[in-house]
C-alpha cells in the first residue's frame, strides 16, 4: 500500500429518527460539541473536541439500526480506492472527493481526504473512544483478516488476547484501531448477530464502538448510565451498553492511554 492512512474517524451510525438523541449522548460522553449538520439530509455531524482534531462522527442512517464504520483519511483518495479494490473491496458509491466501499465480508468503510488532522483527543472521564470492532462470521474471518492486513500494511496486526480476536493497530498518533471478532455462528441474515446486533446494511459483518477504560470500567459505566445509556451485559473483560438511540457499544478494560491490555504489577 503506497498511500498511507493519515487519520481515522470512527462513525457512530444511528437511525435518522433517533439522530438527535445519539448526538447529545456521544457529545456528552466525549466532552465535545456538535458541529453543524451537513449532507443532503443533514445526516452527518462531527464531535468537536477542544484543543485536538476530531476523530468521532455520527451519521443518521436512512434505514436499518445502524452500527459503526471507519473513515480512512488519505492524501490520494482515488489511489486508495483502487488499491482497496485490487484487494477485494467492492465500491459502493463515489462522491465529490470521497468514496464508500465494502470489505470482502461486507463491512462498509469510507476513503476521505486528509485535512491535516494530527492531534489526538485526550482521555475523557477515564475513557476514550478508540476502537471499531468488526463482528465477523467464522467463514469470513481469515479472509477479512487478510484484507485489512494487506490494506493497512503499516498497521501492526496480531492475534488478540482471546482466540476469537485479531487486532489491527494503527501507527502511533492515529486515534482509532480495528478489532476483528470472530462470531460463534454464521449470521441468520444481513448484518450478522454479533455483539452489536447492528447490521451494516448489506453484507455479513456488523460493527460497534469500543471504549478503553482501564481499571475504571465500573465508574465509566455508571457515568454513561447517568447520561442515558442502559446496561445490557457484564463480561469479565468488557461491559455492553445500549445508548439512548438504541445502538450497542462496549466498555473495555484496555488502558485508555495506550489502547493495550491494562498494566499489571510484576
Amino acid at each position: 500500500m503506497s498511500r498511507p492512512v493519515r487519520w481515522t474517524h470512527a462513525f457512530v451510525d444511528r437511525p435518522a429518527t433517533r439522530f438527535d438523541r445519539a448526538g447529545a449522548f456521544w457529545a456528552a460522553v466525549t466532552d465535545t460539541r456538535l458541529s453543524g449538520f451537513r449532507g443532503e439530509r443533514e445526516e452527518f455531524v462531527t464531535l468537536l473536541p477542544d484543543g485536538a482534531d476530531a476523530c468521532v462522527k455520527l451519521q443518521g442512517a436512512a434505514d436499518g439500526d445502524g452500527g459503526a464504520h471507519l473513515d480512512f483519511a488519505v492524501e490520494d483518495v482515488p489511489g486508495f480506492v483502487e488499491e482497496a479494490r485490487a484487494l477485494g473491496a467492492e465500491p459502493v458509491a463515489r462522491h465529490d472527493g470521497w468514496a464508500v466501499l465494502r470489505s470482502p465480508a461486507g463491512h462498509a468503510f469510507c476513503a476521505v481526504p486528509w485535512l491535516g488532522e494530527a492531534v489526538r483527543p485526550a482521555v475523557v472521564a477515564g475513557s476514550r473512544v478508540d476502537q471499531v470492532c468488526l463482528d465477523v462470521p467464522p467463514s469470513a474471518f481469515e479472509a477479512e483478516i487478510a484484507f485489512w492486513t494487506a490494506l493497512l500494511p503499516d498497521w501492526p496486526a496480531r492475534a488478540g488476547s482471546r482466540p476469537e480476536f485479531h487486532v489491527v493497530e494503527p501507527p502511533a498518533g492515529l486515534p482509532i484501531r480495528i478489532l476483528l471478532q470472530r462470531l460463534d455462528d454464521e449470521p441468520a441474515g444481513p448484518g450478522g448477530d454479533g455483539v452489536s446486533g447492528d447490521g451494516a446494511g448489506a453484507g455479513q459483518v456488523s460493527a460497534h464502538l469500543d471504549l478503553a477504560c482501564g481499571a475504571d470500567v465500573d465508574a465509566v459505566c455508571a457515568r454513561h448510565e447517568r447520561l442515558g445509556a442502559r446496561l445490557v451485559a457484564r463480561h469479565p473483560h468488557w461491559t455492553v451498553l445500549r445508548d439512548p438511540a438504541g445502538g450497542l457499544y462496549c466498555l473495555t478494560g484496555r488502558d485508555a492511554e495506550t489502547g493495550g491490555l491494562p498494566r499489571t504489577d510484576s
